[in-house]
């Protein structure tokens, strides 16, 4: 958000932000991928919980903590930054001529490529892992940014919506950017694990894995391995 407030007048550098924040994002993963599964995005939490990946108990406590995270760095960024440069802390806003409709099918597709590449990545299943997953998680947050922020800012996450939006207590059209990142998020889920590369599981093994009463499939692999695997989460 930082990157995304305008120190200087003339034309708006995207290329800039959008590297900012794609960078940003592949730091956070690699850094604690390994503890957590570095998700920082409530739609990629939903996307697992689609993909019964992950416990609805596990999924709402990380969709809080994603949030509440989010608000207090945006409340800190805030406090360290000059009144007359603040403005609306890079809030997301729909851009002139977008319908609601519009807006909401950016969000879902800005989205669904996001967590189709966050799928593909950090598949377990994958033969020969090359390459940084975390990189390329990045890559997409900063593509999903050079095209989005024409349209609507690029919120891909909203928990990067909702802050801004809490600190100057403006929601118009705020629900724009969490249905349209969730719908994007279970959209990318289905598509990659039920189209592309389905796992074969049975309804039981995918409700026992939502209750949190089993662990997912990752984790029963990954119990066997020394190398942590990113964006992976187990069950509670």
């Amino acid at each position: 958000m930082g990157a995304a407030l305008r120190w200087t007048t003339g034309p708006y550098h995207v290329l800039h932000v959008a590297l900012c924040f794609g960078l940003a994002a592949a730091t956070f993963i690699q850094s604690i991928g390994h503890i957590s599964g570095g998700h920082i995005n409530p739609a990629v939490t939903f996307a697992y919980l689609i993909g019964s990946q992950m416990s609805f108990f596990r999924a709402f406590f990380y969709i809080f903590a994603q949030c509440l995270g989010a608000v207090a760095g945006a409340a800190v960024l805030y406090g360290v930054t000059p009144g007359n440069m603040r403005g609306n802390m890079a809030m997301n806003m729909l851009q002139p001529g977008m319908s609601l409709g519009m807006a909401t099918t950016v969000e879902v597709f800005l989205t669904m490529q996001l967590v189709v590449c966050v799928f593909a990545v950090t598949d377990e299943r994958r033969n020969g892992r090359l390459g940084s997953a975390a990189l390329s998680i990045g890559f997409s947050v900063t593509v999903g940014h050079l095209m989005g922020m024409y349209y609507t800012g690029a919120g891909m996450n909203p928990a990067r919506s909702f802050a801004p939006a809490v600190l100057f207590r403006n929601f118009i059209n705020h629900w724009v950017y969490w249905v349209g990142p969730m719908i994007g998020g279970a959209m990318g889920a289905i598509f990659y694990d039920f189209i592309l590369f389905p796992r074969m599981r049975g309804l039981s093994e995918r409700l026992a894995t939502l209750k949190g009463s089993r662990l997912p499939e990752s984790e029963t692999q990954q119990e066997t391995r020394v190398e942590p695997i990113e964006l992976k989460t187990q069950s509670l």
